[in-house]
């Protein structure tokens, strides 16, 4: 196998990857980098790809893919879950962004059109490989990606969350003997706190500012974080008003078609059936001015119902912000963190609401990921993507210091050979 290493280098956002097999090229994910002008991968001429398989649905591994479609039909394989969220995304990217973009919403239709579904633990054939997609845990329908080719066993983790959520199950990490991974480096720097702790500290808080009369906006990615964060508030029976907003009901309507992929199905139906579903202006008015949660994307406050909401729930001081997302450097929410400053109506304005960070990952972090590669048998080669410079070149370090593994931070546009 050769792989040419397409974006992801260093940096969250734009994962790509091309995979070569004897006369057979196939993309491990196409994604964007979501600054205000989008970023994209290297360029891979549509008539030398063989076939795209998509790790999970968000943008930065999924949001590239269309192009490929604008004159071509090859397969894109992926989770049935994933296919549904991802046209979701991509819908919503389009009319976000769409003047940025070089395709359109035809392009996204084509691309539906040549996909093939898969469930999770499915293997399936393509010109020179075979794939087999396993729970990543990291969103609803996330998988990690074995790639097979005469003889050799390519591990893509995509985005991986061993230790699993209230909404997901564990990420499944039996991937036998392997001759490279490419792995996410996102928190390979740290560990997180667990999860039964953080949970407290967000309830005790959310509580707290509800009972000095304020609003508490929890920013949140419409896929996974917002369906989690409800898990959460209802596990703990938290007495209090409930809200969600945003394209996270569409989400809702997904997993309801696919409570399969859950951890708990039971617990997923009674959070949603004990919130308010807001879905017009006059209620995300009242909203405002309501003591209550109010979960609403987008989770770095790019764009969505939470621009609104942080316009108004940031003027007040007894209100709070609850970060509990990844921020990327550059957007709205690492702003709102660094500075407590909020860009609205894109200028800067002084936040007077409380702003606090939970750690609500689902990324696997430092003690995980270095779990998983002391159960993998085998000298794989490995390749730390898909973090910050730091923590990609810190991990390779690491990996090659502690467990003697061939590891290294790629630069976007490297290839390597297996």
């Amino acid at each position: 196998m050769e792989i040419k290493i397409l974006g992801a280098a260093r940096e969250v956002g734009r994962s790509a990857f091309l995979v070569k097999s004897m006369d057979s090229k196939v993309l491990l994910d196409f994604g964007v980098q979501l600054t205000r002008e989008p970023a994209f991968p290297m360029h891979v001429p549509p008539k030398e790809v063989d076939g795209i398989l998509l790790s999970h649905a968000h943008l930065d591994h999924s949001g590239a893919i269309p192009l490929f479609y604008i004159s071509g039909n090859m397969k894109l394989y992926t989770t049935e879950v994933t296919l549904e969220l991802t046209k979701l995304l991509i819908e919503d990217f389009l009319n976000i962004s769409g003047f940025y973009l070089p395709f359109e919403y035809i392009d996204l239709l084509s691309m539906m059109k040549s996909s093939y579904r898969l469930k999770l633990n499915e293997t399936v054939d393509l010109k020179g490989f075979t794939a087999t997609f396993l729970e990543a845990s990291h969103i609803p329908g996330g998988a990690s990606i074995i790639l097979e080719s005469n003889k050799e066993r390519l591990l893509y983790t995509g985005d991986i969350n061993a230790r699993g959520s209230l909404l997901l199950r564990d990420a499944d990490t039996n991937f036998g003997e392997l001759d490279a991974v490419i792995t996410e480096s996102t928190y390979a720097m740290g560990d997180h706190p667990k999860s039964e702790d953080v949970e407290k500290e967000f309830i005790d808080f959310a509580k707290e500012v509800i009972e000095r009369g304020g609003t508490l906006l929890v920013p949140a990615f419409s896929v996974g974080r917002a369906q989690e964060m409800a898990c959460v508030l209802k596990k703990h029976n938290f007495p209090y008003s409930v809200a969600m907003d945003g394209m996270a009901l569409k989400v809702n309507e997904i997993l309801f078609r696919y409570q399969e992929y859950l951890r708990d199905p039971s617990l997923f139906r009674r959070s949603m059936e004990s919130i308010e579903f807001i879905t017009s202006w006059s209620q995300r008015r009242r909203m405002v001015k309501t003591p209550s949660v109010i979960i609403s994307p987008a989770g770095m406050l790019v764009g969505g119902a939470a621009v609104f909401y942080n316009s108004e729930v940031s003027k007040k001081p007894k209100n709070a912000i609850a970060i509990v997302s990844y921020q990327i450097p550059g957007t709205p929410g690492r702003t709102l963190l660094e500075k407590k400053v909020a860009i609205i109506n894109g200028k800067p304005r002084k936040v007077k609401a409380e702003v606090r960070q939970f750690d609500f990952s689902s990324h696997s972090g430092r003690k995980e990921l270095f779990d998983m590669f002391k159960g993998i048998k085998g000298s794989p080669k490995v390749y730390t993507v898909h973090g910050e410079k730091e923590s990609c070149i810190k991990f390779a370090e690491e990996l090659r210091s502690e467990l003697g593994l061939d590891a290294v931070a790629p630069k976007t546009g490297d290839t390597y050979s297996i």
